[in-house]
């Protein structure tokens, strides 16, 4: 099943085309990564297709439904969630409060910062993001402050984050960057038995062709702000036009 399209998006700053008429297709379920030189528009894409841009032109579709120009955190509630190339935290909260405030808001929408006084009284999304943390790794650390946790475990706090949403589809932005081998090697871990576990349709944003390969289904290659090729990990490795625009012909 379909479970997203972008039809002709594109994005212009000034004289600038970023996004040229990219269409994308995502089926539910699957695993679809969007690689391609620095400049190439993968994260404008999906920061259009998140509703952190609006488009110049094109659409974004989500379960055939028209999702164009919408606020992100009307996006969030239908049931896409974004994490960040930053961890993007609350740095001050502990770990679980962390968790619990991106369940509330996705759930609630926007609220006033009183309801933290309340987080008592909502058992589900207390439940949601303790489930959440346990998922990633990081609910023996739920009740220090997020900011004294090692960098790697900022990141995956971030990623649940994003999770605590109970997420359709989620696009993860450069999940591992900073970290090290092994923290790299837990990470891509945790995002296979995220799909597998939970069923969750993720896209994802990375530099590293090894993770890339390891986690995909498909492929989709941006160059210069346009779709070059879209298709399985095997035909993108063996893709003469790919391998010409990413590594200057070196084969991938």
């Amino acid at each position: 099943m379909m479970l997203l399209e972008t039809k002709d998006l594109t994005k212009k700053f000034g004289e600038l085309t970023a996004v040229d008429e990219v269409d994308l297709q995502i089926e539910e379920g699957e695993s679809l990564s969007i690689i391609g030189p620095n400049g190439a528009g993968k994260s404008t894409t999906v920061n259009l297709i998140t509703g952190l841009l609006n488009p110049s032109e094109g659409k974004v579709l989500f379960r055939g439904n028209d999702i164009t120009g919408k606020e992100p955190h009307s996006i969030v509630q239908l049931g896409l969630s974004k994490s960040f190339q930053t961890a993007s935290i609350f740095p001050e909260l502990t770990v679980q409060r962390n968790a619990t405030v991106a369940a509330l808001g996705a759930e609630h929408g926007s609220f006033s910062l009183n309801f933290l006084r309340r987080l008592v009284d909502y058992d589900d999304v207390t439940e949601r993001a303790e489930e959440t943390l346990r998922d990633m790794g990081l609910y023996e650390q739920r009740g220090i402050p997020a900011e004294s946790l090692p960098y790697g475990d900022k990141r995956r706090l971030e990623m649940a984050l994003a999770l605590a949403s109970d997420p359709d589809l989620l696009f993860l932005d450069e999940p591992t960057a900073g970290m090290s081998p092994d923290e790299t090697d837990d990470t891509v871990d945790l995002i296979e038995r995220i799909k597998e576990e939970r069923g969750v349709t993720i896209v994802l944003i990375e530099h590293d062709m090894e993770i890339i390969f390891r986690v995909s289904d498909r492929i989709a290659v941006l160059n210069r702000g346009a779709k070059i090729a879209d298709g399985t990990p095997d035909e993108i490795r063996n893709d003469p036009e790919v391998q010409d625009a990413y590594l200057g012909g070196v084969e991938l």
